[in-house]
């Protein structure tokens, strides 16, 4: 059973992350920004960037490891039976500080997030 995303699943390239940024759609909530846009890759993608000045390099990792979990739950969780027919997305997601400090907090917010943005 697989424990963390894979490499591919996460985005690295700053063209992507441009192209994400410029045609994506936005939905926002309290602390965080998410924005996505349709990939033809088979497979969903993410990225999490801490905003500036989030706090210290412990923090920001902290973060980017339980959000990535969030999203690999989430997969977990909402994956369908038919492969086919689902659009596969990336994602940008945008942490600003002090406003996301627990795990519970962090997980509702961006998990309602993914929901809205995947119209559930």
């Amino acid at each position: 059973m697989r424990r963390s995303l894979s490499k591919i699943e996460i985005i690295r390239k700053k063209d992507d992350i441009d192209r994400i940024f410029k045609a994506g759609k936005t939905y926002s909530c309290l602390g965080m920004r998410l924005i996505g846009i349709d990939n033809s890759l088979g497979f969903d993608r993410i990225i999490v960037i801490p905003a500036k000045h989030y706090g210290r390099a412990v923090d920001r990792n902290l973060l980017r490891r339980r959000a990535k979990e969030i999203f690999r739950n989430y997969q977990k969780r909402h994956a369908y039976q038919d492969q086919s027919t689902e659009i596969t997305k990336d994602y940008v997601l945008i942490v600003y500080p002090g406003k996301v400090s627990s795990f519970s907090l962090l997980e509702s917010n961006f998990t309602e997030l993914l929901d809205r943005f995947n119209g559930k």
